[in-house]
């Protein structure tokens, strides 16, 4: 065969693999999630070689994704470390044969504490699998390996299981993108979700802003050459008393062409929505869709002394990925 060849066949092993497991789903699987759903600590996630890798791998899925669990080594966990685990806390355990010596070592002690105990293993009636309060059959017919010997289709299933594991639990938690970029701000997902409105409105000199003696001529000359299609209306102190968008202004000139010079409070609207330049920009953009009777396209952004500090446009938003 060909490396390509081989490379495919592989592929398809592991891929065969997957596929019966999942056809093999049972109500064990639904057990399992609801125990670690339902757990008062935390999950804890152990295995040794290359389980052990896996394990690893999962206890990061759960602990990012909204279900908090760490990662035991079963040999230091007999030497000390099981003094993290706790009668609230369940422990998931890799073992592909289930007669892991390091991992069948903790389980008397796991007991002693109270820990619930759900075993990842490749034969159900090994002693870890008969031990556990569920098991989780992983076994797979035959490894990708060549010699049937390295673990390969065996770890592909083993984490294919913890990763559909983590995201039953994400749904059952209803965890959200917010979640997700709290648990994640050096991502770019997090930093999409976490940016505030003072990173993305306009501000300083690219604040459309009028004060309230202004004529309606005045502010439509400020919302062209800003560019926002709106412009913030303040008092003698800066602070802001309403807002004027050109729909405002075109619905005013219905009613003639002289209202061009009449003072600008005569077409804005009062006490509009505002934000705050410290708060998220998802928060923003909820504001805007949900706004009543209609949604909004523009928020004038004020401090906590409600001067007028910048505007925030829709458009802003969607560039920079706040969707």
């Amino acid at each position: 065969m060909s490396i390509r060849e081989d490379v495919v066949a592989v592929l398809q092993a592991e891929a065969a693999g997957i596929e019966e497991l999942a056809r093999r789903i049972d109500d064990n699987t639904a057990a399992a999630v609801e125990l670690m759903s339902d757990v008062r600590g935390r999950v804890v996630v152990t295995g040794m070689g290359k389980s052990g890798h896996i394990a690893h791998k999962v206890a990061a899925t759960l602990a990012s994704t909204g279900t908090p669990a760490f990662w035991l080594h079963p040999a230091e966990g007999i030497h000390g470390d099981l003094g993290m685990v706790t009668a609230d806390d369940v422990v998931m355990a890799f073992s592909n044969s289930g007669e892991t010596a390091e991992v069948l070592a903790i389980l008397p002690s796991l007991r002693r504490i109270g820990a619930k105990l759900i075993a990842v293993v490749g034969k159900t009636d090994s002693t870890l699998g008969r031990m556990a309060d569920v098991t989780l059959d992983v076994g797979v017919a035959r490894e990708a390996c060549p010699l049937d010997m390295a673990p390969t289709t065996s770890t592909t299933v083993a984490l294919a299981l913890g990763d559909a594991l983590a995201v039953a639990l994400m749904k059952r938690h209803g965890f959200t993108a917010e979640h997700f970029a709290i648990f994640h701000p050096g991502g770019a997902l997090g930093r999409k979700l976490l940016m505030t409105v003072g990173e993305v409105m306009h501000g300083g000199e690219d604040n459309p802003v009028v004060d309230a003696a202004a004529t309606v001529q005045d502010a439509l000359f400020v919302m062209t050459e800003k560019g926002l299609g709106a412009t913030n209306v303040v008092d003698d102190d800066g602070t802001l008393i309403g807002l004027v968008t050109d729909g405002d202004i075109r619905r005013a000139l219905s009613r003639g062409p002289e209202l061009m010079l009449r003072d600008v409070v005569t077409v804005m609207t009062a006490a509009p929505q505002v934000i705050g330049p410290d708060r998220l920009a998802a928060e923003a953009l909820h504001l805007m869709e949900q706004h009543q009777p209609r949604p909004i396209t523009v928020l004038p952004v004020v401090d906590a002394n409600r001067q007028a500090v910048g505007m925030l446009h829709i458009t802003d938003l969607l560039r920079r990925g706040i969707v």
